[in-house]
């Protein structure tokens, strides 16, 4: 089975090993988003030379297309994206939020209309464990609803208890299959708490979760606008909220000063779709602040995006050449960039690993955020 141990610690951050049936993460970690069973526009060798332990599928945009039948007669989502890594899925449960005018919700769980062809497409938390099933990926997610940052506190209430419910079922079902995939592999399932930015809704989400004993926990309902502060007051009580020895994930967060403020508050996992979404828009993350590539001030710019990086990107072309690219419409342009932001996101995080190994990360991290961003003032992460 999935196992999690803990090596080191600095305050309530710490760093740690996640084993699964693909290999060991070494935590805190970066996951990418590959929606549907691809990191866009870049290959899985690419994805590896950037560092990339651990990467993130969509089971919502999979069973709709191709199908999770169709993945697993195609040798499951390893063999189909030919990532032989650890991969993790996301249940579903986002898409309740991004996509709610196209839903219903009950106690049952939720009927979608497809995005892409308006068929009914119905999740109840046993179907999410099977799709998952289907799938292969060695960490799967429970159904829960994620309520919108202006709801209220009635509608989160109820939010907290259909996913507290929808928790037990999914359990049930992922024990029901000997907590193994389709191809017989082990599966962790990982609860996701909710209840907004009401600490009484937080802690009775985290409490019902716990009673269940899983493999590892998520903070779902953050980054849907509630901003840096409020992130931060609800990552705060997370430390004696969940278990010491379980893995903590933070969906949908990848801002590099959220993850060192919730890295410091005792965060383990995060995914975004950031480096690869802004690859694509022309816009490099470094460590000393974002560049801009369609900006004229750097067409003949012969430098490399930081001068100190070892990644394919900046080793073979300058700011100038990749202006260029996306001047001129060269899908090269968003590859190279991506290539770049995925190895910035993991050096990133490898950076924060050392710190804490070391004992520094406060102090680190302060120089990082004004590195990072030089024209803000920001949190450093201090309790």
């Amino acid at each position: 089975m999935t196992s999690f141990t803990i090596s080191n610690t600095c305050g309530k951050a710490r760093t740690g090993k996640l084993l699964t049936s693909h290999g060991e993460v070494l935590t805190p970690v970066f996951m990418p988003v590959g929606t549907a069973g691809s990191i866009k526009g870049v290959t899985p060798d690419q994805v590896r030379a950037a560092g990339v332990q651990i990467v993130l599928g969509n089971t919502y945009h999979l069973t709709l297309r191709p199908g999770e039948q169709t993945v697993c007669d195609l040798g499951g989502l390893h063999r189909m994206m030919g990532w032989n890594g650890p991969i993790l899925t996301d249940s579903g449960g986002y898409q309740v939020f991004s996509l709610g005018h196209l839903r219903k919700i009950d106690s049952q769980g939720v009927i979608f209309r497809s995005h892409i062809d308006g068929s009914e497409v119905s999740l109840t938390p046993q179907r999410v464990i099977e799709i998952q099933r289907l799938l292969g990926a060695d960490i799967i997610m429970q159904l829960d609803e994620c309520p919108p940052h202006s709801a209220t506190k009635t509608q989160i209430s109820l939010a907290v208890e259909r996913s507290a419910e929808w928790a037990i079922q999914c359990k049930t079902a992922w024990t029901a299959a000997d907590c193994r995939s389709a191809a017989g592999e082990a599966q962790a399932l990982f609860g996701i708490q909710q209840g907004g930015l009401f600490e009484d809704l937080r802690a009775e989400s985290a409490q019902r979760l716990v009673t269940l004993d899983l493999p590892g926990y998520a903070i779902g309902g953050l980054s849907v606008g509630e901003g840096h502060d409020g992130m931060c007051a609800v990552l705060d009580r997370i430390d004696s909220q969940f278990p010491h020895d379980r893995p903590r994930y933070l969906m949908g967060v990848g801002e590099p000063k959220d993850i060192l403020a919730a890295v410091a508050r005792g965060v383990d996992m995060f995914d975004c779709v950031l480096p690869t979404r802004n690859g694509r828009n022309a816009q490099a993350f470094t460590w000393s602040g974002r560049l801009r590539l369609r900006n004229a001030r750097w067409a003949t710019d012969d430098r490399p995006l930081h001068e100190l990086c070892t990644c394919y990107t900046c080793r073979n072309f300058s700011r100038g050449a990749l202006r260029h690219l996306f001047g001129a419409g060269e899908m090269l342009g968003p590859t190279l960039v991506s290539i770049h932001n995925l190895q910035f996101f993991c050096e990133l995080m490898g950076c924060i690993r050392e710190a804490i190994q070391e004992g520094n990360l406060e102090t680190s991290a302060a120089k990082w955020l004004a590195e990072i961003y030089p024209d803000e003032e920001l949190d450093n992460g201090e309790q």
